[in-house]
């Protein structure tokens, strides 16, 4: 891990400015006390950092799980009530991990895992716009289409226009413009460009800015449009900021619901993330998912223990972390301990960062998610791919993720069917023989119930007069329900005056007279 350090830790600086308003805006959009937000990114950080097996991934408060959290604080009571069932999910995720379920991920299809990741970024850039101009109504942490104040993504967006704070826009701008020549331009031009990063110094230029502009000035940027760390006054008050689970609501069942919702949801939208950060990953590493299952679990069990909102693994957080060069998995405990010190020790310096700058920063990350190339290369393979593809952006992007992601795995496995359909045979017709067309269907490997309609209306299509050839030496699996419909299909056979000749490993049959008898003799797999 150590010879990475000159990756991992510019990498780890990025991650945090990435890391730092979506804690606070997650914390935010979920009800839950801001404070509650940077705990988990703090220990998303550095102790699921640590016991994870992926080297890139990068954890911390989900967005995905803002409304699950929102409306079980308020059915559950208070807060207190809610950590118990963080706690109770992370113990039924390291179930998970233990029962081997991290296999899960591997289901979704490239396709889907493809949409996710460009639906996220195109959510990114629209989330951020209204930021960038300086209208912060709406937190950042907040991703669903519809939002809690009755607007929705592109109302917000239309409101920023009548709501532009000039400073806000104008430091975005210069912060958007120096990212872009840091990464373009500058980082190939020496060294020092590449270990200090452009989102740290497009920071620091916001800071300067802010505390320049402060006063009169017509740019001045108001408290509303910065980032708003809470700021202890002494020790008491920031160990008073820690909350903990009120145990003896253990026994309500509601509370178990809760935590199974947030293990099922939590366990889903990590072992996706994995599949997807696993894809963008430049080195191609593999991570181990029932071990990420057990991390995510331990986290959230302590996470739960001192106030902390439930965490997943980030695609947001690990796709900043592999664009700006980590390496290691030293960039995201790094990143949790830059939370930690800079919530302790440099809160105030915190707050004078203008939103617009970490918008700006936040708008590379998404369109680096979403670059139009991805939609060409995605069309030119197919509609079988291209489909999926374009379902679960448009979830993503107009109703939720969880809903982008059940779309685009519907509209998946309605395509394996179509193929499923027309690929459960093949069919060779050759020229007349004793005055009978003869035609060779030939079963593919595996035939299924999926393949009914198929096959049946092949058989119902066929001419009288026909000499049929059925092959299933190459087939392996032939299902109850294909068999029942031959076996029909032999009965009417002889009223049109077809003749069946039945291929198999074991030699021909002609017309036989059942072929469920004569598959119990076969056995169905070789």
């Amino acid at each position: 891990m150590f010879k990475t350090l000159k990756n991992d830790i510019p990498a780890s600086i990025v991650v945090f400015f990435v890391a730092l308003p979506l804690c606070l805006g997650i914390a935010l959009a979920s009800g839950a006390p801001l404070f509650s937000g940077l705990i988990a990114g703090i220990v998303g950080g550095v102790i699921v950092g640590a016991l994870s097996g992926s080297k890139i991934g990068v954890s911390g408060p989900a967005a995905g799980l803002a409304a699950i959290v929102l409306t079980a604080i308020i059915s559950l009571g208070s807060y207190q009530n809610f950590l118990v069932a963080v706690v109770l999910g992370g113990a039924i995720q390291i179930v998970f991990g233990l029962l081997r379920l991290g296999i899960i991920g591997y289901y979704f299809p490239s396709s889907v895992i493809k949409g996710m990741l460009t639906g996220i970024g195109i959510i990114i850039i629209l989330k951020q716009i209204p930021h960038f101009f300086g209208y912060d109504v709406d937190p950042e942490g907040d991703f669903a289409f519809f939002q809690v104040d009755g607007e929705n993504t592109f109302s917000e967006i239309i409101n920023s226009v009548n709501h532009i704070q000039p400073g806000s826009a104008l430091i975005g701008i210069i912060g958007l413009a120096i990212l872009l020549v840091w990464d373009k331009v500058l980082s190939k031009k020496g060294k020092i460009f590449q270990i200090i990063q452009g989102p740290l110094v497009a920071v620091v230029v916001g800071i300067v800015f802010f505390v320049v502009t402060q006063g009169d000035s017509a740019l001045a940027i108001e408290s509303s449009h910065l980032v708003s760390v809470p700021v202890p006054d002494s020790a008491e008050s920031f160990l008073g900021q820690f909350s903990f689970p009120n145990f003896s609501a253990i026994t309500n069942g509601e509370v178990w619901i809760v935590a199974f919702t947030i293990a099922l949801v939590a366990s889903l939208e990590t072992l996706l993330c994995v599949e997807a950060t696993d894809k963008l990953d430049p080195d191609k590493n593999v991570t181990p998912t029932n071990r990420e299952l057990f991390a995510q679990g331990t986290g959230n069990i302590i996470y739960g223990m001192i106030g902390g909102l439930p965490i997943t693994q980030v695609i947001v957080r690990s796709s900043a972390n592999i664009q700006s060069g980590g390496k290691s998995k030293v960039s995201a405990i790094v990143h949790g301990f830059l939370l930690l010190i800079s919530v302790i020790i440099i809160p105030r310096l915190l707050n004078m960062i203008p939103l617009s700058v970490l918008a700006a920063v936040l708008l590379i990350v998404g369109y680096k998610l979403a670059k139009p190339a991805l939609f060409i290369k995605m069309y030119n393979l197919g509609w079988k791919q291209s489909i999926p593809f374009t379902v679960t952006v448009l979830g993503i992007v107009f109703i939720d993720l969880l809903w982008g992601i059940g779309l685009g795995l519907a509209v998946g496995i309605v395509v394996i069917l179509i193929k499923s359909f027309q690929n459960s045979h093949f069919l060779h017709i050759e020229d007349k023989s004793n005055g009978k067309h003869k035609i060779k269907m030939t079963l593919a490997e595996e035939v299924t119930f999926f393949n009914k309609g198929a096959i049946l209306k092949e058989l119902d299509s066929l001419p009288r007069d026909t000499y049929l050839e059925l092959d299933v030496r190459k087939t392996r699996y032939l299902d109850n329900d294909i068999i029942e419909i031959l076996d029909d299909f032999a009965l009417k056979a002889k009223e049109r005056n077809i003749d069946i000749e039945l291929i198999s490993e074991r030699g021909s049959v002609e017309n036989p007279t059942s072929f469920i008898e004569f598959f119990k003799l076969r056995p169905k797999t070789a």
